[in-house]
């Protein structure tokens, strides 16, 4: 049964890679809009989401070809966001109701070549100097950025080198101590809860020799996004197509503290919300957590369109108090 939903799944996305691999045309200006979404009742959000309050959601446009597919979200100093995509793009923005005149759509000169495996980028973190580490698929390649996106450093680390041409580096973040944390989208053999990770005990560019873990997730969901709250627990965003086509998604947020991580050794997380299919949801791949003054957490997510109008990119901002998740 596996094997098939997994085939129905490959067949499902062979379309949207193919459409890939041709990029769309350029065009000068970048128009966004914002469409507000309506949402459940405050008690079934409260059933799904937990501690977690889901202030707003909207659907995001714009007519500009390259625009979506976006699979990672940082937070840049000022307010900016920053979206990465799959294809090597890159979009920065300001919160929906703040002015985005200064938004632009750009392409990250990762790659002299258009080849999906170049340009793949599934998950992005940074450090407080604007520097950028971004975590290729195909090639699970991570690559540094200085803050004018230019390409400083490249490596393929031996403990990622198995990790497939499309299940690879899907979550990334740097920990406040400086070490870094990797999570692998594809399962462990035929689990379907453990996913290969790998800890570097600096940036990964100078120091490639990692440590590899075992991600222990909830079952049926692969990792797709993580960031680390002020507490030093990260958040970490999990995805599942539930049918190939039209696609549909399911989507978990679990929590885990890094200081438990040993080489080796299964690192388990708790589920703390679900994004069922009464929410507006998507294809989420991305996720930023901003503090605010009041102790509470603006905790954003942005989903992967793929480039099909058989999907949306949608963006939500959810608030949670830390003291209240496990």
């Amino acid at each position: 049964m596996r094997r098939t939903i997994a085939l129905l799944a490959v067949l499902a996305l062979l379309p949207l890679t193919w459409a890939r691999s041709t990029p769309p045309p350029k065009l000068k200006r970048l128009e966004l809009t914002f469409e507000t979404l309506p949402l459940p009742s405050a008690d079934r959000l409260t059933a799904q989401l937990g501690a977690f309050h889901l202030e707003q959601a909207w659907h995001l446009r714009s007519r500009t070809h390259r625009f979506g597919s976006f699979s990672a979200l940082l937070m840049r100093p000022g307010g900016e966001m920053l979206a990465l995509s799959d294809s090597g793009n890159f979009l920065r923005f300001r919160a929906p109701g703040e002015s985005q005149a200064h938004s632009k759509l750009g392409r990250l000169p990762l790659s002299d070549g258009d080849a999906k495996e170049d340009r793949d980028v599934e998950s992005a973190t940074e450090d407080g100097s604007g520097t950028i580490w971004l975590g290729l698929e195909g090639k699970n390649a991570i690559f540094r950025l200085n803050p004018a996106f230019h390409v400083e450093r490249r490596v393929q680390p031996e403990s990622m080198r198995d990790w497939g041409v499309n299940t690879g580096p899907e979550a990334m973040t740097r920990l406040a101590d400086g070490r870094f944390v990797l999570l692998r989208e594809g399962f462990a053999g035929w689990s379907d809860h453990l996913h290969p990770a790998v800890t570097f005990a600096g940036d990964p560019t100078e120091n490639p020799d990692g440590q590899r873990f075992v991600f222990d997730g909830p079952a049926g969901f692969s990792p797709t996004d993580m960031a680390q709250m002020p507490d030093g627990r990260l958040l970490i965003l999990m995805r599942r197509l539930i049918w190939p086509m039209p696609q549909r998604f399911a989507g978990r947020i679990a929590i885990g503290d890094p200081a438990t991580i040993r080489p080796g050794q299964p690192w388990r997380v708790s589920e703390v919300a679900r994004l069922s299919s009464d929410l507006p949801i998507d294809n989420f791949e991305g996720l930023a957590i901003v503090p605010r003054e009041d102790g509470r957490l603006t905790v954003w997510l942005i989903s992967d369109d793929n480039y099909s109008p058989l999907q949306r990119t949608l963006l939500w901002k959810m608030s949670v108090d830390p003291r209240e998740l496990p």
